[in-house]
């Protein structure tokens, strides 16, 4: 696996998806998905695989430390299965959902495409109920009172 079989896979993404230049996704390795900034990378020392990075939003001041115990809650119950995991990003302070994806030979750009519209789910329900919520809906969802997330 290599530089080129993740360039295929790019190319292929924004066939299905109707990007109208792969090049400029090559070189920049960013798009949008449904208002979330992702990234599409791949890495030499990991050449069997391409990462995704969602970036799902800002966390406003006195939630990081709350965010931070439901995101660790969330790797362990929810993303690990996936190969993926929620992080703080350190120069903006965003919630960044980073997601391993080998590149076997059934992964295609239909197959990427999936995976972005079920991550970017995924984001909206961190936006809406984490990060932008109400005080009293964040604490009702913290102290379990609702179910906040699921597979």
């Amino acid at each position: 696996m290599s530089i080129e079989l993740y360039a295929e896979v790019v190319r292929d993404v924004c066939s299905v998806v109707g990007l109208p230049d792969p090049d400029h996704v090559l070189s920049t390795r960013t798009i949008e998905v449904e208002g979330f900034e992702v990234q599409l990378d791949h890495f030499e020392n990991d050449p069997q695989a391409m990462y995704v990075n969602f970036h799902y939003g800002t966390v406003s001041a006195g939630r990081t430390l709350v965010v931070f115990r439901l995101m660790l809650e969330a790797n362990l119950v929810i993303y690990a299965q996936d190969q993926a995991q929620l992080g703080i990003d350190t120069d903006t302070g965003g919630i960044v959902l980073i997601v391993r994806l080998p590149l076997e030979h059934d992964v295609d750009g239909q197959v990427v495409a999936d995976l972005l519209s079920h991550y970017a789910e995924h984001g909206r329900y961190w936006r809406s109920n984490i990060i932008e919520s109400s005080d009293e809906m964040f604490e009702g969802i913290v102290a379990g009172d609702y179910f906040w997330l699921r597979a």
